[in-house]
């Protein structure tokens, strides 16, 4: 029964990172790049519509649904270190909890905060469109490719085990 419970925890864990790393890819290859070609104000705004339009249950049950699976799934591996593929699986759980959710509570959040409060029509939107849009892109990018890693990790360490 455990075996079961480790398998589905680690393959919960691997879709969900693979999926968020789909997510982030997305905005990092075209997403962002298409609203840095519009107009400030129009970037703004519709930065804003998505970064409200992203809080929903169906996003964030797998965003935080993967987080909860990764720090489970590390830290049943501390455990059973011993079995094959443990490693693996404590090492991409972590990376999935430190450079996907860790990254994005303290670098994407605080910058989508700062993208709410301005006002899309001021004069000096255009500048702080630019830099939120370099500097959130910067972060996006680690955070994909910290996504898709620990997603190859997981299945690495799924391999081994089954």
């Amino acid at each position: 029964m455990i075996d079961i419970a480790l398998f589905v925890l680690t393959l919960v864990s691997a879709l969900g990172s693979g999926l968020i790393a789909g997510v982030f890819f997305a905005f990092s290859a075209f997403v962002m790049r298409a609203l840095a070609r519009l107009p400030a104000s129009q970037g703004i705004a519709a930065m804003q519509a998505i970064n409200i339009a992203v809080i929903n249950p169906v996003f964030m049950s797998v965003f935080l649904g993967t987080a909860v699976a990764c720090a489970g799934l590390a830290a049943i591996s501390m455990f059973t270190w011993h079995r094959p593929g443990a490693v693996w699986l404590i090492l991409g759980g972590l990376l999935y909890l430190v450079g996907t959710f860790g990254v994005t509570i303290m670098f994407n959040v605080p910058r989508n905060n700062e993208m709410a409060a301005i006002d899309p029509a001021k004069l000096e939107a255009a500048g702080k469109w630019a830099t939120y849009v370099s500097s959130w892109t910067a972060w996006n990018h680690v955070r994909t490719v910290a996504a898709f890693a620990a997603a190859a990790l997981l299945s690495v360490g799924l391999y081994l085990q089954y």
